[in-house]
């Protein structure tokens, strides 16, 4: 199906920022008074939704707001230096110049967000609506879509995470998962059903 309009979540979709997560949660941990995650545990947290991976962390939903903001500051620090994952940039072109709108929504800063792309690949991205919390994107996403007069099911959100299908599902438009992401694809693939990508060719080759 051709697409008017593909949203994008960041870390994770667009950004290999996984590495950079997991060398700052830890003193995140001890500084939040949350649960430290042992290098054994990454994989079995990948197949985890948000709710379960706070559960298993012991970080309760009061303090989300705190790390959150923390998080933000460390990753601004850090945004020069995390690179778009192979592909990234490429698809963001190809699909300006076959006139499909694209926009960004994530959790993150747009700042953080435009530095990491840089200059070039910013500039192929129609809307940013970011510093969402942690399960605040279906309201952006509705916000996007009317403020680009675009229909929900004439777009797709594509993301890595359970609770990017959650938001897209609320918003009422499809979902695209990616598997190079944070969460591991056969936990996505329910939510993204004939819809979950493994590489950046792929899907090039269904977004076109």
């Amino acid at each position: 199906m051709r697409y008017r309009l593909v949203i994008f979540d960041f870390d994770g979709t667009l950004a290999d920022s996984f590495p950079w997560f997991a060398s700052v949660l830890n003193t995140t941990a001890a500084k939040y008074g949350f649960r430290r995650v042992e290098a054994a545990e990454a994989e079995s947290l990948r197949r985890c939704d948000s709710r379960e991976i706070l559960r298993r962390l012991e970080l309760p939903m009061w303090k989300l707001p705190l790390v959150a903001a923390h998080m933000r500051r460390l990753k601004s620090e850090a945004a020069g230096d995390i690179p778009l994952f192979e592909g990234a940039a490429k698809l963001l072109a190809d699909l300006s110049a076959r006139g499909v709108a694209t926009a960004i929504v994530s959790s993150d800063a747009e700042a953080s967000i435009r530095r990491t792309l840089g200059p070039v690949a910013s500039a192929t991205v129609a809307r940013f609506d970011c510093s969402s919390s942690l399960f605040g994107k279906a309201a952006k996403l509705r916000r996007t879509l009317e403020a680009m007069s675009v229909r929900a099911d004439d777009s797709i959100y594509v993301g890595d995470e359970v609770r990017d299908g959650e938001a897209a599902a609320a918003a009422g438009m499809p979902f695209g998962a990616v598997a190079w992401g944070y969460t591991h694809p056969d936990t996505l693939s329910p939510l993204a059903p004939g819809r979950l990508f493994r590489s950046f060719a792929e899907l090039d080759q269904a977004l076109g």
